[in-house]
């Protein structure tokens, strides 16, 4: 009698990798678990940055196994977050007006509120004629160059000059300016407007304007990582509006328009300010939010 043969060996089962998909997933719960705003939303940029892949690869490739390193590379991403270092710090890079920046520990993020300000000043620039005239624009405190390189995309035949303290930024908003073809930007080390003489068009500004006792209590994302001098506008967030009241009107050019950012509850004060240095202000533009959030102003007439 032939002896029975042995049983093959149980082969281990395999191990099933951790999918595109299934990283997307476990990311995005952990967010939600970790009190982010936007899980789904962050979990999907953070992992087609990790893998470099685009929205439409990210989607093709959804059920493919990561590697170890891949799996890696998300979670270093994902810690960061739940650190809540903001997404567009993490991938360096964030969308304005159409237009996509780099971003640094330099300069605040723009923001969405920000565009505001862009379509504030084109309407007022509509307002006293066309666009397609040759237009000087200021951007006082350009940061990363956001509202300026808005206003250049639109304003085809304009030419503008960004001011900032900070030479990083100046550098950040240099290369912006240069990866998006607008050579019609020049950067300038100075504070607000000090190295500046009119006349121009259209001057603008996002200046710091959180009170600097309000600080401390802000997100920890803006708290913990936007530069404290992009922020801090003194004691009653008013500093740099005072600033720019006192240079503007020198500045601006007959029919030149000035448009600013607000913080909330600023619309009254900032109006005032201004009025006080001779200038119009209009009624304030809301943000999508129904926050008073742009300022346009004109000199007025005498």
């Amino acid at each position: 009698m032939r002896p029975a043969a042995a049983a093959p060996a149980a082969k281990p089962h395999d191990v099933t990798a951790l999918t595109v998909d299934g990283a997307r997933r476990m990311w995005a719960a952990r967010f939600r678990a970790g009190g982010i705003d936007a899980p789904e939303l962050d979990a999907r940029i953070l992992v087609a940055h990790a893998l470099g892949l685009d929205h439409a690869a990210l989607a093709a490739a959804g059920m493919r196994g990561l590697s170890a390193e891949e799996e890696n590379a998300v979670a270093a991403l994902g810690h960061r977050r739940l650190a809540r270092e903001p997404v567009a710090r993490i991938v360096g890079r964030r969308e304005f007006w159409s237009l996509t920046l780099r971003v640094d520990a330099s300069t605040l993020v723009p923001r969405p509120e920000t565009e505001t300000v862009v379509e504030a000043a084109l309407a007022a620039v509509d307002a006293r004629g066309s666009r397609a005239g040759v237009l000087r624009i200021a951007d006082l405190g350009t940061g990363s160059g956001a509202i300026l390189l808005a206003l250049l995309r639109e304003l085809p035949n304009s030419f503008g000059v960004g001011t900032d303290i900070s030479s990083r930024a100046l550098a950040l908003a240099r290369d912006n300016a240069k990866r998006l073809g607008l050579t019609r930007a020049v950067f300038v080390a100075c504070d607000l407007a000090a190295a500046l003489r009119g006349p121009f068009d259209v001057i603008v500004a996002n200046p710091p304007y959180i009170a600097s006792g309000d600080i401390a209590g802000l997100a920890p994302e803006v708290r913990l990582f936007d530069s404290r001098p992009a922020l801090d506008g003194g004691p009653d967030g008013l500093d740099c509006y005072r600033a720019i009241a006192a240079t503007a009107p020198a500045l601006l050019a007959a029919d030149g328009v000035l448009a600013v950012e607000l913080g909330a509850g600023q619309a009254e004060s900032v109006a005032t300010l201004f009025a006080a240095a001779g200038l119009a202000p209009a009624t304030p533009k809301p943000d999508l939010n129904g926050v008073p959030r742009a300022l346009v102003a004109g000199k007025r007439a005498r």
